[in-house]
């Protein structure tokens, strides 16, 4: 009977009929023991439509032939086709036989991964990222067994929308320890990273009337995008030496705008104490609102942090931080703190979004703040980010003599400025990227061909010592070769 398996049955109608290849899909199916033939006959016919092995117009055997061919019930393949017709998979008619559903359409062919990724690149500059390498993976498996272990059941349901209460407190004393922040746990909400903090604070000045928020420029291309996606345009306003300039921000009108005082991103100065003053006095004149994103504020290499500007004024500041940089982005784990007056608005809006973040990651980051896990953490950061630092900045000095690094020894990337005779910047982003080396300029729009300006912001976290050597070894033998090297070979005599 083994040919009785093999073969496609006997029973052909007009139109498509089962092909050979799509038929032998069933038959592991009746392989299976008795009591799971049934569904796995029911899920290899469901699949073979999925996938477009059976494609839609294709007229299915009798169900009396196929249950002879897979010598198996009727009544299993009968239920197989009712089940199959219920969801849409099969249509039939009385004495019209069973045919593959028109509305049908196949799976795509692969599962994709839409989380950014740099293909080709060699060696990637571009800031941003923490040394993933860095997370302590054996010390938040403790803290997560240790968490599951005495984690009370209903704190497996639904939480508070700002988030677990022993969570919320111990951030609050973090925050106020180390980036001098008035925490106050009832206020502080708990969030998927800057970004959802971001979003939910222009969700409700829209719905305040606010239609536009400044922002830095330059600055994060982030902010302006997750304004736009709750209703809100930006305007971009200027920077100088000390910060966000004054002038500008009253001409243009605005009552809320982001800025990053501990350390600009991307120039990487911090905020003058003046300038910090003359922000808060703008704010208050036209009661307004001043967003602090301190996305790396704990990484200060030559002296202790500035303090957290939201100290000066929590009634005029909200103040947005997360673990992204400290330990890892996948966490998803951010927090915000905004005036008591808008706390019920965000918590509400917070609600309605996710109905709170999830409970075991949140108990799993307490644990870890309470017993010292995160405060060892970013001492282990700032000594290899440090070293890290200085290694990029030696490199260029060896490799691209007169390069003017700036900003601030803090965070996770410089700024280089290279002597002109290394521009135009455009050709030398076209280069780099012809030999596998990922730069991001410091100017949205590189300069014009005429200009041989080179700025570029240069990340260094992610990186290796002996992959910034690497880099800036592969960056300095590209410009000196103006075809470049051929990325698809290791072109080991430039790393030496």
């Amino acid at each position: 009977m083994t040919s009785s398996r093999t073969n496609p049955p006997s029973d052909r109608a007009a139109g498509t009929d089962v092909g050979s290849a799509a038929w032998e899909l069933l038959l592991p199916a009746v392989e299976e023991p008795a009591r799971r033939r049934g569904r796995a006959l029911q899920s290899a016919l469901r699949e073979a439509v999925r996938s477009g092995r059976l494609v839609p117009g294709t007229r299915l055997p009798s169900s009396r032939a196929l249950a002879a061919d897979l010598r198996v019930s009727r009544g299993l393949v009968t239920e197989a086709y009712e089940q199959l017709t219920a969801e849409g998979y099969l249509r039939s008619g009385r004495g019209a036989g069973t045919w593959v559903g028109e509305a049908v359409r196949a799976a795509a062919p692969e599962i994709r991964d839409l989380a950014p990724r740099a293909p080709g690149v060699r060696v990637d500059f571009r800031p941003g990222t923490p040394d993933l390498s860095l997370f302590p993976r054996a010390a938040w498996a403790g803290a997560h067994r240790s968490v599951l272990g005495r984690l009370p059941h209903d704190a497996l349901g639904y939480p508070d929308p700002r988030g677990l209460p022993v969570l919320r407190e111990a951030l609050a004393a973090l925050l106020a320890r180390r980036r001098g922040v008035v925490a106050d746990p009832e206020r502080l909400v708990v969030c998927s990273g800057v970004a959802q903090a971001t979003t939910l604070l222009g969700f409700v000045l829209h719905g305040r009337g606010l239609r536009t928020v400044g922002v830095e420029d330059p600055g994060s291309h982030e902010h302006s995008a997750l304004f736009t996606s709750a209703g809100l345009a930006t305007t971009d306003l200027p920077l100088d030496d000390e910060g966000l300039a004054v002038e500008p921000l009253v001409r243009s009108g605005v009552r809320a705008v982001v800025t990053t005082p501990a350390h600009q991103f991307p120039t990487g100065i911090a905020y003058s104490a003046a300038r910090r003053s003359r922000l808060l006095d703008w704010a208050r004149t036209v009661d307004g609102l001043i967003v602090e994103d301190d996305y790396d504020g704990d990484f200060r290499y030559d002296r202790a942090p500035v303090g957290a500007l939201q100290g000066l004024d929590p009634r005029h500041v909200a103040y947005t931080g997360s673990v992204s940089k400290s330990l890892a982005p996948g966490l998803r784990l951010g927090w915000l703190l905004a005036p008591a007056d808008m706390t019920d608005e965000i918590v509400a809006r917070k609600r309605t979004m996710d109905l709170g973040n999830p409970s075991v990651d949140q108990a799993v980051l307490a644990d870890f703040i309470t017993r010292g896990g995160y405060d060892r953490q970013l001492r282990r950061c700032q000594r290899a980010y440090r070293e890290r630092r200085d290694t990029l900045t030696s490199m260029l000095a060896e490799c691209f003599p007169g390069t003017a690094v700036s900003g601030i020894a803090a965070g996770l990337h410089i700024i280089a400025g290279l002597p002109g005779r290394y521009g135009p910047e455009p050709v030398l982003l076209a280069r780099a990227a012809r030999a596998g080396v990922a730069l991001r300029p410091l100017a949205a729009k590189t300069a014009a061909s005429g200009d041989r300006a080179v700025n570029l912001v240069l990340g260094y976290a992610h990186l290796a010592p002996s992959e910034i050597e690497r880099g800036v070894r592969l960056l300095a033998e590209t410009l000196r070769d103006p075809a470049g090297p051929d990325p698809r070979e290791g072109r080991g005599r430039v790393f030496t």
